[in-house]
């Protein structure tokens, strides 16, 4: 609970109401994967660990990126249908920030999915190694998505802020409010 009031505390940084709404679901998106990666790092700091126990953490953990993968999916394409499609005739498509972000999309869903199909079926039946790789995949894609957002927050949203006219960034807008929970 206290976690909730520091984000609820925190100023969001942008002043375009377009900017502030994908601002806020990276918030919400963060405080999600937090939650996984605890299971992550738990398992980094137990290399020798208890089948069972492993077991447990692991579907734990599954079912916590299951459920992260969606908001995380229909933020992905309000990103995708919307802001890049409309800063991109602003900044072009062929070059620039925008390739790359679109890539790191793909990376993070390919991150996710090898982790969901490593951990498909009967998880008791995974070896100590398997269960590791698995969470090992869970931790890069933490760590690309981190990454992702911070790029996103100081390249992507002030260029937007900067360039797209006011009546782009208010039908902009419009498009961006829908939830993602």
């Amino acid at each position: 609970m206290e976690e909730i009031r520091v984000l609820e505390n925190e100023k969001l940084r942008f002043s375009k109401p377009a900017m502030r709404i994908l601002e806020n679901e990276h918030r919400y998106l963060t405080y999600l994967m937090d939650e996984w990666h605890a299971i992550v790092l738990w398992f980094e700091q137990h290399r020798i660990l208890d089948m069972e126990e492993g077991h447990k953490q692991l579907e734990k953990l599954r079912m916590q990126i299951i459920d992260f993968r969606v908001p995380l999916k229909k933020h992905t394409e309000k990103e995708e249908e919307h802001f890049f499609s409309l800063l991109g005739t602003y900044i072009g498509f062929e070059q620039g920030p925008l390739v790359g972000i679109q890539e790191e999309h793909r990376e993070i869903e390919g991150y996710i999915g090898h982790f969901l199909y490593q951990t498909e079926g009967d998880l008791s039946l995974l070896t100590l190694d398997e269960i590791q790789e698995a969470a090992k995949n869970a931790g890069e894609a933490f760590e690309v998505l981190t990454v992702h957002f911070i790029k996103e927050e100081t390249v992507l949203f002030p260029m937007a802020e900067q360039q797209i006219n006011r009546n782009d960034l208010t039908k902009l807008c419009d498009k961006l409010n829908t939830l993602i929970s």
